[in-house]
């Protein structure tokens, strides 16, 4: 994948912009809710409902439901303290 490059200026209250080029090639739209981390000394944004159906997919094989899983885990905890 090239890599694009665009010159960002941080203002006041600490805002920057994303240029107009990226947002229309990430359909990036005004009110889109944003996560913010750093990894590895860069900064890195993505859209809040990418990562909600990408979470989704990890756990949607999971038939169990968690919170029997962990009731069940800390009986088999609790039968084996003396």
């Amino acid at each position: 994948m090239a890599r694009k490059m665009k010159r960002v200026l941080l203002g006041p209250q600490g805002r920057a912009v994303i240029p107009a080029e990226f947002r229309r090639e990430l359909d990036l739209k005004s009110g889109d809710v944003l996560v913010a981390w750093i990894e590895d000394g860069r900064l890195v944004f993505q859209r809040r409902e990418d990562i909600e159906r990408e979470l989704h997919e990890l756990v949607a094989h999971v038939k169990v439901s968690m919170s029997e899983e962990l009731i069940r885990e800390r009986r088999r905890e609790a039968a084996r303290e003396p």
